[in-house]
């Protein structure tokens, strides 16, 4: 009994530690309120950060605001061969892969459908969206689902991982993502 008691002290201890280290640390850049105020307003902040016309450049600072420091982007489809693909990036990587592609031909994400499931301050977002080369395009050259894991720590939003899978002819969104 002695040992359970002292090996729950010291397991509690240590979460409080990590919990402090984690919430700690003081932003390098500060949020804009309005970004991370909500759900709504964290994910239309992510979709507009990385939205532009060709020849804009992205407000990359922004982004940062918007992703725990540990916060990863995966991309995710199908390979020409059919197997099943990932890339895992951190912000930064992102920033630095696709943010020179987008600046350059110029790239609009709209949210087009949602799901959310929330448990406390962990929140899961099937966030549905199209993409077009220029607002102007009557049709998006592609659609899909970007899986979005939020956190709140009593003050604002963070973005903990954006998970996406786009719709291929074999992989088409189902209706209830389409809402």
């Amino acid at each position: 009994m002695k040992k359970l008691l002292v090996f729950c002290v010291a397991f509690i201890a240590s979460v409080a530690v990590q919990a402090h280290q984690y919430t700690a640390a003081p932003d390098s850049i500060p949020a804009q309120a309005k970004d991370v105020q909500s759900m709504d307003a964290i994910i239309g902040a992510l979709y507009d950060v990385i939205s532009g016309p060709a020849g804009q450049k992205r407000n990359w600072d922004r982004m940062r605001t918007l992703f725990l420091p540990e916060g990863r982007l995966v991309a995710t489809g199908i390979r020409p061969d059919g197997t099943t693909g990932k890339r895992v990036m951190s912000v930064e990587d992102y920033i630095n892969t696709s943010g020179p592609y987008l600046e350059k031909n110029g790239f609009f994400e709209r949210e087009i459908g949602r799901k959310t499931d929330q448990f406390g301050c962990v929140a899961h977002v099937f966030s549905t969206y199209d993409s077009k080369k220029t607002q102007a395009d009557e049709k998006p050259f592609m659609r899909g689902i970007n899986s979005i894991q939020l956190y709140h720590d009593g003050k604002r939003w963070w973005v903990l991982s954006v998970f996406w899978q786009p719709e291929t002819p074999q992989l088409t969104i189902p209706d209830q993502y389409l809402r």
